[in-house]
Formats: C-alpha cells, structure tokens, sequence
C-alpha cells in the first residue's frame, strides 16, 4: 500500500506549477504539465518543463502556456522557431510578438504564449516576479549580426546544434558547422532582387577556429562564404552571385572590449581616513576619561564606606633603605 502511495504521489510532487493563481483579474482555472513534440529540437535548447493553464475573469477565458529552458539562449531558439510568420512586434519585449489573437514572448529562460489574450506590461511584470528558476543572462550578441535590409520578417533561427541546423539549414553538414568547438548560428531569408537568399552566420571562439572551418564552408556545393574575424558567413545557393557577394560584405565583425576598472569607494578617500582616525582617537580618550573617573569614583565611594572612613593602607616597599 505505502509503494502504491509513493508511485501515485512522485509524479505529483516531480510537477512544480509555473503559473500563478491570478494573472491580472483574471483566476486559473485548471493547469497542467505539457507533452511537447519534437523532443529532439527542445532537448537541445535546454528544455526543462512546459506547462499550460486557463485563465478566467467573468465571460472572458484565454490559455497560457510556459516553456522553461535551461538558459536565455535556449528561449532565443525557441521563440524564433515558434513564433508564427505574420506576427508582429510587440511592446512587451525585445523578443516578444503578436497576432491578431496572440501574443508569443521569450523572458529570461522561459518562452510565454497567450492565446486569445494580449496581456499588458504591468501584467507581465508581475507574472516575471513568481517565475520559479528565473534565469536572466544576456542575450547572445550574434543575434544582431543579421542585416536589416532584406531580411524577410519572423525568419531568424537561432541554431545550438546538429538538429536545429538539419531543420533550417540542411545543406549544410554538422561535421562542417563544428558544433563541439562551441559554434552557435544565426539564420535568416532575405528577399532580393534576384530571388530569396539564406544566410547564416556561425560564431566560433577564436577567429583562429573560424579560419579553419572556413575552408570546410567553401567546400559545399554552390554556397559563398567568407569569414569576419570569429564569424562566419555563408550564403546557400544564391541565385545570383553578385547579390549574394552585397550580403556578404554586409557582415561586419565588431569586436566588444570590456576593461575591469576599480572604481574608487568611500574607503580608498585618504580625507575620510584622516577623519576616522580623528574620530578613533576621540573615542579612546573619551574611554580613557570614563573609565579614569569611574576608577576613582569607586575608590572614593569603597572608602568612604568602609570600616571607619580610613583610606587603603598604601604599600611601600622602601628600596631606598636597602
């Protein structure tokens, strides 16, 4: 009976709720944990827990549904695989996008969907302050190497490994990409006026590991690359090389430097270092004068009140007799 207990019990405490009781005015009305497809994509954004809930206030209902991903990255290639292809911007992010009855936004590590809801900043705001696990690090810089002109809206991807390349750019190899130096990819279409162009640009650590996968790139069939210090760009069968050459020369490497400076505190003013010595000082003389006065103040009180009024005798020991 116990083990009946334990197995019926583990699945239960195994599912820890994303959503909140209240969203807003609205109250939830049911929740529960989501069996995504395509594991194979998830599991290499990091995927954690998915869960779906539905949300009431009066005749009004909507459905929400959370992904938790291991980090910010993971969510980036979430959102732009999930992200559907009329939407547009909203205001409630930087990845965040609506639709005529949807609004879809990657937060930290977690990819939000509302359906039949839009909701409001303040909502969101409040919603981030009871997401369990909330992991807020910096979005990939890679994202903005894109080129804005041309590129054809909600086609980004963001690709992490061998299943996110085979899905949006399968003309080109795993073994080519190099996913185990640590590359990450950013696609995007581009619509120009000698057809659409599929871009993507590879990040490796070093531009020494660029320069090497860049002879691997130029080998594929067809495609043009070319290498701006750590990245490396490659378009795949463009069909028109001038027009491809103009996307390339668009992808500039722009390196960021980031110098660790002291900044000087209250403690390195050598002006507040005189002062606290001052103030030290002052503190041990006032010491000093209390516990003086309080020292003669007990003599003088002990022989007051002793046997006769008589002061302590004085011990002398008479050196100069010797």
């Amino acid at each position: 009976m116990t083990k009946l207990l334990l197995t019926l019990l583990l699945p239960v405490a195994a599912f820890g709720g994303l959503w909140p009781d209240t969203f807003g005015s609205f109250h939830r009305t049911s929740d529960q944990p989501l069996e995504v497809s395509d594991r194979a994509f998830w599991d290499e954004c990091g995927f954690q827990q998915a869960e779906q809930a539905g949300y009431e206030f009066q005749t009004r209902k909507f459905t929400a549904t959370a992904y938790r991903l291991q980090d910010s990255t993971g969510s980036l290639a979430a959102f732009d695989w999930q992200r559907p292809a009329d939407a547009k911007p909203s205001a409630l992010g930087k990845l965040a996008v609506e639709s005529s009855d949807s609004v879809t936004l990657a937060y930290g590590n977690y990819l939000l969907s509302f359906s039949d809801y839009k909701p409001s900043v303040a909502e969101i705001d409040g919603l981030v302050q009871t997401l369990p696990k909330l992991e807020q690090s910096p979005l990939p810089a890679l994202m903005g190497y894109l080129p804005d002109k041309g590129l054809v809206p909600n086609s980004e991807r963001y690709i992490l490994g061998p299943v996110g390349l085979e899905k949006f750019a399968p003309g080109i190899s795993p073994s080519t990409a190099a996913f185990h130096f640590g590359a990450e990819a950013q696609f995007g279409v581009f619509h120009l006026p000698s057809g659409d162009m599929k871009l993507a640009i590879f990040s490796y650590p070093t531009p020494q590991i660029a320069r090497e996968r860049l002879v691997d790139f130029q080998r594929i069939s067809g495609a043009m690359a070319k290498r701006a210090g750590p990245l490396v760009a490659v378009v795949l069968s463009p069909p028109n090389a001038d027009d491809a050459e103009r996307l390339l020369a668009q992808i500039r490497y722009e390196p960021t430097i980031t110098l660790d400076e002291h900044v000087p505190g209250a403690r390195d003013n050598i002006g507040n270092l005189v002062i606290n010595i001052f103030r030290l000082t002052g503190l041990l003389l006032i010491f000093c004068l209390v516990a003086g006065l309080s020292f003669g103040g007990f003599r003088t009180l002990f022989r007051r009140m002793g046997p006769g009024g008589d002061a302590e005798p004085v011990i002398s020991l008479h050196l100069s007799d010797r």
